[in-house]
């Protein structure tokens, strides 16, 4: 089976759709968005298209677009749309394929389901995002805990931000998970560091083991 998988974040702003960006151009494959909330600015899908330094179409489209920056719950009461899991099925393609969730796991689609429901469902490997500033421990350890508890593949945390070796050792160990890598922060991002940046800080073979 073809290596797919979610990437998702112990919380909004950890630096997930970088890092989605930067895989799915080391694997050379796809990137799919299925809910985007915000579309004043750049979207992620925007962002990804920018950095991640593969040929046009290999950006999916969303199937839902919303207009205000909010969860997406709340942006699509707004917008008057009513948002479905049964419309969000990932593609089936013959390449690896990148799937990005919005913000962290308990992040609401609708008032009856949560995003985590919806990887449960899926029961796609996830590999998830987290920060290497304060705070992180807690918000990794509970993400961890609430996908084991919902019986998720976890593949293993990829951190984004400067190395904090005690913090990075301490999820691992407590946690009984595996470190992929350490995307550090990148100034200025252009899509040239980040391919450099992800050669440097992660094994693609380790992504290509997540066939589901």
């Amino acid at each position: 089976m073809t290596a797919r998988f979610i990437v998702t974040g112990t919380d909004t702003g950890v630096g997930k759709t970088v890092f989605a960006a930067g895989l799915a151009g080391l694997l050379d494959g796809f990137y799919w968005k299925p809910v985007q909330s915000g579309l004043q600015e750049e979207t992620d899908s925007e962002v990804v298209a920018r950095l991640c330094g593969l040929p046009a179409g290999r950006v999916l489209p969303e199937v839902y677009r919303l207009k205000m920056p909010l969860s997406p719950h709340r942006s699509a009461e707004i917008d008057g749309v009513a948002l479905e899991a049964a419309a969000l099925s990932f593609p089936v393609l013959a390449t690896p394929l990148v799937i990005e969730g919005a913000g962290g796991l308990m992040v609401p689609l609708n008032r009856r389901t949560r995003f985590i429901d919806i990887f449960a469902q899926w029961q796609l490997p996830v590999i998830l995002c987290a920060r290497t500033t304060l705070g992180t421990i807690n918000h990794t350890l509970l993400s961890i805990e609430a996908l084991r508890a919902r019986s998720i593949p976890l593949l293993g945390i990829a951190f984004i931000g400067e190395e904090m070796t005690d913090t990075q050792k301490t999820i691992a160990e407590m946690g009984k998970v595996r470190v992929l890598g350490r995307l550090p922060r990148l100034d200025p991002l252009t899509p040239q560091a980040l391919a450099a940046a992800m050669r440097a800080s992660f094994n693609a073979a380790d992504f290509m083991e997540a066939r589901a």
